[in-house]
């Protein structure tokens, strides 16, 4: 017979950090919590969007209700004009895995969890023309014109079909005159390997996580998300690194009157529909070795 939910988390040995990834609207927070409730520890974020401090509602941060439940951290410490990379976050997770408070680390961004368990690749960013050219190539001569200048390795390890891999790969080799294989092989022990944590993946079927997405920004705007927005409205930029949060564009058509509130949330639900789409993919090729977790079930 299958464990029940309670039954899986009182299994978990309390001295192991916990890693729960899942894509938005799975309920991964929620089971952070009850598994912070029932053994300890403090739940971390491990959300890209969700470390802004101008957005609580919208990004769908843990409550103040949630955080008096368990303590809470790297959730809302970022300003919303600054940038923040996975680097970022991994020199800002160290004192907590440092601590004797134990880690229960939840989010949906997958690169967060695979820097963390396998290791991040120190790779300096990319210049902007370099970007622009590779940009422009793919759009007259096609993705497959950057294959051809990859170095060999490179080449055999990336997945080709895929335009936005390639991009990367060329503009890393074009960067820094080092492919991308070798940088990768290069890359430092992973800060928390596998093994050392019970590693949860949310499963959640289409038919499950589609109707919650849909219910999602309605109960969004009951806890104020528009009042959120009015608040940002004054300091708006849609290039801020926070304004990536799903809603914040639409919300600020609404308020300037360029759309009404019901397109807003159809293009808000749409929007929440394909990026749940791309973390389970992104899930279902990265994270085979992590162990499922299906919230629908009992």
């Amino acid at each position: 017979m299958a464990q029940s939910l309670s039954e899986r988390i009182a299994a978990l040995d309390p001295h192991k950090p916990v890693l729960i990834a899942g894509p938005t609207a799975s309920g991964k927070s929620e089971l952070a919590l009850r598994v912070a409730e029932t053994q300890g520890g403090v739940v971390i974020n491990a959300d890209a969007i969700q470390v802004y401090s101008d957005w609580r509602v919208l990004t769908a941060r843990p409550s103040p209700e949630d955080e008096e439940r368990a303590p809470h951290a790297l959730y809302g410490h970022i300003p919303g004009d600054v940038p923040y990379s996975v680097g970022d976050w991994l020199r800002n997770l160290e004192p907590y895995l440092s601590s004797d408070l134990r880690p229960i680390i939840v989010g949906g961004t997958g690169l967060y969890f695979t820097a963390l368990t396998e290791g991040l690749a120190q790779i300096p960013a990319t210049p902007d023309d370099i970007r622009a050219t590779a940009i422009e190539r793919i759009e007259t001569e096609g993705h497959v014109a950057l294959v051809a200048e990859l170095d060999s390795e490179t080449r055999n390890r990336i997945d080709t079909a895929n335009p936005m891999r390639v991009q990367r790969a060329w503009e890393v080799l074009t960067n820094t005159g080092t492919g991308l294989a070798a940088w990768q092989d290069a890359t430092d022990p992973p800060r928390l390997p596998l093994s050392d944590a019970a590693a949860w993946v949310v499963h959640a079927d289409k038919d499950w996580l589609t109707p919650r997405i849909e219910t999602r920004f309605d109960m969004m705007l009951q806890t104020g998300a528009m009042e959120e927005a009015l608040a940002n409205h004054p300091t708006w930029s849609p290039d801020l690194p926070s304004a990536k949060a799903i809603g914040a564009t639409e919300l600020m058509a609404v308020i300037d009157g360029t759309m009404t509130l019901e397109a807003a949330c159809d293009r808000a639900t749409v929007l929440t529909r394909q990026f749940a789409k791309r973390q389970r993919t992104w899930f279902r090729a990265r994270m085979r070795n992590w162990e499922l977790i299906d919230l629908a079930a009992p």
